[in-house]
């Protein structure tokens, strides 16, 4: 078993950790929103990103040579794994859809982890900034928008329906 304070275990857990952190500070966003998916959510799909490209990094150092074998090839199936994580998180419910902000948030916070999987920590940070600034800031955008006339007098497509 390898020494936990070795070089690479410290860079191991460092990646995991900045993962963890960043999806846990989406998850706090979305919390406050009175949203399902919360810290522990967006914290383990995070980590969880950085763990799977770790794996297919040392996959692919242990395995160099060998042909045939593409372990980066786990890193586009996070890709997948999380789709069908957001699809179940996606609800139509009187003819309302609810949830596709929340899933589409999983999916960058796996894109954030992924990112912390491989070292790109400033590109983990930035992108989890701008995630916060679409969850809370274009948030009050969109409420200001919806209190406009022109959007208030608009019909939806239920209104249209209910007319015929």
């Amino acid at each position: 078993m390898e020494n936990i304070f070795d070089p690479t275990s410290v860079l191991f857990l460092t990646k995991l950790g900045i993962a963890m952190v960043l999806g846990m500070v989406i998850g706090i966003e979305r919390i406050v929103a009175h949203k399902t998916a919360g810290m522990r959510t967006y914290a383990l799909v995070s980590m969880g990103s950085a763990l799977f490209v770790i794996i297919s990094e040392l996959t692919l150092k242990a395995y160099a040579g060998v042909s045939g074998l593409n372990p980066l090839q786990m890193v586009g199936q996070i890709v997948s794994g999380i789709g069908f994580l957001g699809a179940g998180l996606i609800i139509f419910k009187d003819s309302k859809l609810t949830g596709l902000t929340t899933a589409t948030g999983i999916w960058v916070s796996s894109g954030i982890g992924m990112a912390a999987g491989f070292g790109f920590f400033s590109l983990a940070i930035m992108a989890t900034v701008l995630t916060l600034f679409i969850f809370i800031v274009l948030w009050f955008v969109e409420e200001k928008i919806k209190e406009l006339p022109i959007v208030q007098n608009s019909k939806t497509p239920e209104d249209v329906h209910e007319l015929k």
